[in-house]
């Protein structure tokens, strides 16, 4: 199973605070320790919200707004992608995290959906051309 990884921060990273060096570098070898076992897909951290964009949607009306994003209450500060065989090894891995920045944060896993997923749910258009498909093959 492929889990999002989602870190948050209440204040700092999500301002712009850069962890201490030390941090840092528990975190560079927890994330060695993820890419050793297999785990680790992808991951990065993100810049600031002052740097970012959010943009609304109503319709077809768009609406873009410029960072900073003061009522935001959790600021994403950084992602990864792990392959975990179950939520409970994704937790576990995440109860060995170091915790790199000052203040209250938190990791957020979220499951992908995967294929499988969508099995039941195919459009109509996909199921009349897959059904003559196979009256085709059965001709």
């Amino acid at each position: 199973m492929r889990v999002m990884v989602f870190g948050t921060a209440v204040e700092g990273a999500g301002m712009g605070e850069m962890p201490t060096p030390e941090a840092f570098e528990a975190m560079e070898r927890f994330n060695e320790e993820l890419v050793k076992a297999g785990i680790l897909i992808a991951g990065a951290g993100l810049k600031p919200t002052a740097e970012g964009k959010r943009i609304t949607f109503d319709g077809s009306r768009r609406v873009v707004m410029d960072g900073p994003f003061a009522e935001t209450h959790e600021v994403v500060v950084g992602w990864s992608i792990w392959q975990v065989k179950d939520m409970d090894e994704a937790v576990a891995w995440v109860k060995r995290s170091p915790d790199p920045m000052p203040g209250q944060g938190a990791i957020e896993l979220r499951p992908f959906y995967e294929a499988e997923d969508f099995a039941g749910i195919a459009s109509s258009s996909e199921a009349r051309q897959e059904g003559e498909r196979g009256q085709l093959g059965a001709a």
